[in-house]
């Protein structure tokens, strides 16, 4: 049996599995305040939103350079927040409905900006194609420091403002009596999402980015109550589904990582679903069923001694 594709000798290889890796951990991690507070839909603007972004800093520089592309990424993922903010606070529109508008307003701004860096000469060669769904073959060390450095960061902060972001993700209004500021706290949770966002472009890109962040904290959500249980089990389904999707590419030629670090990720919400011993499916089921006997026993006629 040929194991050679599970080798990890290869140094491209072990970069993109470190990357992967500490890209699910991070998002995970991040990703269980956001399903909580229902910020799901705000990962997909946010991720989308980055694309026009990233056309722009090349038209302006010319370059391919990771650390411009990923300064415009940033500004147009902080200007798309501003703006759904804006548009909730000072009009009737609902947020749900403000972040799907910016999401298809920067999307679309996005395609027609890079459909016109492709008739530009040279333009094909661009590469800005694979932040559309994520090359993480392309990684190097560079790359992977910097993911280290952003996951760091995310996981240090999240730690570090536990607390604050419980209260903020459960009870606002008791956080407000509190006197925290919920208001830069709320932005701030954006802020990291947006970072979040940025960190996984290269390697799941802007269309899949949302699903690694929500996906591992809704499979974890099924096994347990507690947050602080979520945090750790989101952040090791997001680990895990980088590390697997990552060996998964390598198991044939041109299999794209990102979408399998996605299916990976969506393997273990469907085994999550079934398999979790209170909330799953089958979990339920048995409880039905038992239940249903328990009722067929109560109403059965008991014996005349």
């Amino acid at each position: 049996m040929n194991l050679q594709w599970l080798s990890l000798a290869d140094a491209n290889t072990r970069w993109v599995l470190t990357g992967s890796l500490l890209l699910g951990l991070s998002s995970g991690v991040l990703g269980a305040f956001a399903l909580l507070k229902r910020r799901s839909l705000m990962a997909d603007t946010l991720s989308h939103a980055a694309l026009p972004g990233i056309a722009g800093a090349f038209l302006i520089t010319g370059t391919k350079s990771v650390g411009p592309l990923f300064a415009g990424a940033a500004a147009a993922g902080v200007l798309g927040n501003l703006l759904i903010t804006w548009i909730t606070r000072y009009s009737k529109v609902k947020q749900d409905a403000a972040m799907a508008a910016v999401l298809t307003l920067f999307f679309g701004l996005g395609i027609m900006l890079i459909n016109l860096i492709q008739r530009t000469p040279g333009g094909n060669q661009s590469g800005l194609d694979r932040f559309l769904f994520g090359q993480a073959a392309s990684l190097v060390g560079r790359d992977v420091q910097v993911m280290a450095a952003a996951a760091g960061f995310l996981c240090l902060i999240t730690f570090l403002l536990f607390k604050e972001l419980k209260l903020l993700a459960f009870d606002p209004t008791f956080a407000a009596q509190l006197g925290l500021p919920v208001a830069l706290l709320d932005h701030l949770l954006n802020l990291m999402i947006t970072l979040a966002v940025i960190t996984g472009l290269e390697s799941v890109g802007v269309v899949l980015m949302s699903s690694l962040l929500i996906t591992p904290a809704a499979a974890a959500r099924f096994w347990t109550d507690r947050l602080h249980i979520m945090v750790l089990l989101s952040g090791l389904f997001g680990a895990a589904s980088g590390t697997v999707g990552t060996l998964l590419s390598q198991a044939g030629p041109r299999m794209p990582t990102g979408p399998l670090i996605v299916l990976a990720a969506t393997g273990l919400f469907l085994a999550s679903l079934l398999l979790a011993p209170r909330r799953g499916i089958l979990a339920r089921a048995i409880r039905l069923i038992r239940s249903q006997q328990q009722r067929l026993r109560e109403k059965a006629p008991r014996e005349v001694v």
